[in-house]
């Protein structure tokens, strides 16, 4: 799996449809400091979210499962498990419990007591008819739930899923499916186009006032959890730049940006941000092509890398070095196999490469590493505009000249990237593996099912890595819901990995939370990981939950604890 850089993605409030903020810029010798205070026009009680960007302006799609539907129609429909990217863990939503009886059986019990947003009872049915509704319409089963079911069956407020396999692991892609309302979609002629412009959801948020430069968001009095729910309005505009996202006094944020502490961090003293692992960014060797398919030419090169220079270049001192192992650390460090030596840690070591590259004919000759009087030379592909791609390409370039290997680096647009990895249109790649669920990232990484040739494109496994002993794996692990044997087979997968190298793991990429204390606390964090700090998908359902005004009790005692 490929993980790019995270980037930024995403009556009452007339006052705000104009300025957001109040900048002040100082300049101080050659120093010019961006200040940034909350808009007084906007209250207490309600968030600036820089979450949704139009193009430039917002077309009013709620629709969850289709192109360019606002953010917050995630926050309006919700799962029925919400999952945190960080380390899989499962958190109990519109489903209030699951079990699963046998490897191809999945029991989900409904939440009682929910209501739809116009005050229509949620229940069972409305489940059965979202699943119906997209197998119907394959084009919204965005997750591919419908790849592991056979039937459904509804048992009360019990839905029971009968997979078409052995597959414990697709509970949780089961469980994020968006559920919608069979009064509200029943009628729909084509949901794969409707816009649902004034939806009816179960979340903890209603439309409020909508344009096409700015809409807001109100509390749903008939949420589920309203009594968690402090904030009362959100607002997202539609245009941000980076110099906006420092200056326009935004309570959350969502950006990579250069040297934090001095922009953002600077900006407001309730400034404040979390960075934490969201994947392992390393580079993808074409196993197709030689010498890449090599493995001991794999493993000179991964040796000769310094990743802690990688990491801090690249990341500008946010994120750490990663292990070879496909964990993101510390997050999913529970799973880690005790017989791989330092977690997994590769250390630089120039006379371990040149001995790995000797084993398979490439030796050092005047200050070069050659095989029949040729130089070794790679090739590394990354995305043009990909800043911190390209500074680690530029660090691996450093440290494989170092030692006698010659390093191009190409970096086509974006799309073109994506397309010559898709189709195995390359020689090595910046890009990545990793992901909050073990064992989905596993399978995507190794997986023979995404297995393809070169010049026919996949969406996974973009290296072509395959081995029936891996697949093995890979198959036992979604055949038992024994969680030893589980871990037993993950230590097995991490091995593989860390002496095969199907990818060569370098740091880990960060997910970019920004935050401002100033009206509400209780925001993820180190200390605190609950869910990614990221502000996309469903992830807020549960931040919006945690999230207490700063000035209430509840929020002073959250002041008080991180104080200590």
């Amino acid at each position: 799996m490929t993980l790019p850089p995270q980037r930024t993605r995403r009556a009452r409030f007339a006052a705000a449809l104009a300025g957001i903020a109040v900048v002040a810029i100082t300049a101080t010798g050659c120093s010019i400091q961006v200040r940034s205070e909350p808009d007084p026009s906007i209250g207490k009680d309600t968030m600036l979210i820089n979450a949704d960007h139009g193009n430039p302006l917002f077309d009013r799609n709620f629709n969850p499962y289709i192109t360019n539907a606002r953010t917050a129609s995630k926050w309006m429909y919700e799962p029925l498990i919400e999952v945190n990217p960080l380390d899989g863990k499962r958190n109990p939503w519109l489903a209030s419990s699951w079990e699963q009886p046998d490897a191809k059986t999945i029991d989900m019990t409904i939440r009682r007591g929910v209501e739809w947003s116009n005050g229509d009872a949620f229940t069972a049915k409305d489940v059965v008819f979202t699943f119906d509704l997209l197998k119907k319409f394959p084009a919204m089963d965005v997750k591919g739930a419908w790849q592991h079911i056979d039937t459904i069956e509804q048992q009360g407020d019990h839905v029971v899923f009968h997979l078409e396999s052995e597959d414990v692991p697709s509970l949780t892609i089961i469980g994020q499916t968006y559920i919608l309302g069979e009064r509200h979609w029943g009628k729909v002629e084509d949901p794969t186009t409707w816009r649902d412009p004034n939806p009816i959801g179960t979340g903890p948020f209603v439309l409020g006032n909508y344009t096409d430069q700015q809409y807001s968001m109100d509390k749903n009095r008939r949420y589920w959890q309203a009594d968690e729910i402090a904030i009362k309005h959100l607002i997202l505009p539609a245009t941000n730049t980076q110099l906006d996202t420092v200056t326009r006094g935004y309570d959350w944020s969502y950006s990579f940006i250069s040297d934090v502490e001095g922009t953002w961090g600077a900006a407001s003293r309730t400034n404040t941000w979390w960075f934490p692992p969201g994947g392992v960014i390393g580079l993808i060797p074409n196993l197709t092509k030689a010498p890449y398919d090599d493995v001991n030419v794999r493993r000179g090169i991964s040796l000769a890398l310094d990743r802690d220079d990688i990491a801090e270049t690249a990341t500008e001192g946010n994120l750490t070095a990663a292990a070879q192992t496909g964990l993101i650390l510390p997050n999913q460090e529970r799973y880690a196999n005790p017989d791989i030596p330092d977690k997994g840690m590769v250390t630089q070591d120039v006379a371990a490469a040149k001995a790995a590259f000797a084993k398979s004919g490439w030796v050092e000759q005047g200050g070069k590493i050659v095989k029949d009087g040729k130089q070794l030379a790679i090739t590394i592909t990354t995305a043009n505009g990909y800043a911190d791609w390209l500074r680690a390409a530029q660090e691996v370039r450093r440290d494989l000249t170092a030692i006698g290997v010659a390093v191009t680096i190409k970096a086509p647009q974006p799309a073109g990237y994506q397309q010559a990895i898709n189709n195995g249109d390359f020689d090595m790649a910046m890009g990545g593996m990793g992901n909050g669920d073990v064992y989905q990232a596993f399978n995507s990484l190794m997986s023979t099912e995404f297995y393809q040739p070169v010049g026919k494109p996949t969406v996974n496994n973009y290296e072509r890595y395959r081995d029936p002993a891996t697949q093995r794996l890979l198959d036992e692990y979604k055949a038992t819901t024994d969680t030893g044997r589980q871990q037993q087979i993950l230590d097995q997968l991490q091995t593989i990995v860390y002496d095969q190298l199907p990818v060569i793991g370098m740091y880990h990429g960060g997910l970019w939370g920004l935050f401002n204390t100033g009206k509400f606390v209780g925001w993820p964090s180190a200390e605190d990981p609950y869910m990614a700090p990221q502000n996309y998908d469903s992830a807020p359902l549960l931040i919006f939950t945690k999230l207490r005004l700063r000035d209430s009790a509840a929020g002073r005692a959250i002041v008080q604890e991180q104080g200590k």
